[in-house]
């Protein structure tokens, strides 16, 4: 019987969340992509909250779009915050995804805007 989408990547998630954990020195960077967007949070797993977070809808654009060009702003937004939060090291959660496209060019926005993972 197979598998759909949604049941693959929640197996995925819960794979990778067992080895990731965020903690108050590196919190982690988590991505949740829908059709019409992508979001971006960083979280204390310690504490259980949420620090900083970032999204297409956030960019100013009156339609939240979700390209790669948006995924590269978004993650350039979350590190610029994350920066004035004293954030300078995450361990990057990519939820199931496949690290390919918009999960991709998010990580590497958060890198040129000076993420360390």
């Amino acid at each position: 019987m197979a598998t759909s989408k949604v049941e693959r990547r929640t197996r995925l998630k819960l794979h990778i969340r067992k080895r990731v954990k965020g903690s108050t020195e590196r919190p982690r960077l988590s991505v949740f992509r829908s059709n019409t967007s992508i979001y971006a949070q960083i979280i204390d797993d310690v504490n259980g909250i949420t620090l900083v977070s970032a999204s297409t809808h956030e960019l100013g654009e009156k339609k939240a779009s979700s390209n790669i060009a948006a995924a590269l702003e978004v993650g350039k937004k979350i590190a610029g915050k994350a920066q004035e939060a004293g954030i300078s090291a995450v361990v990057f959660d990519r939820n199931g995804y496949l690290y390919h496209g918009k999960v991709k060019a998010l990580a590497e926005g958060a890198r040129e805007g000076g993420l360390k993972f």
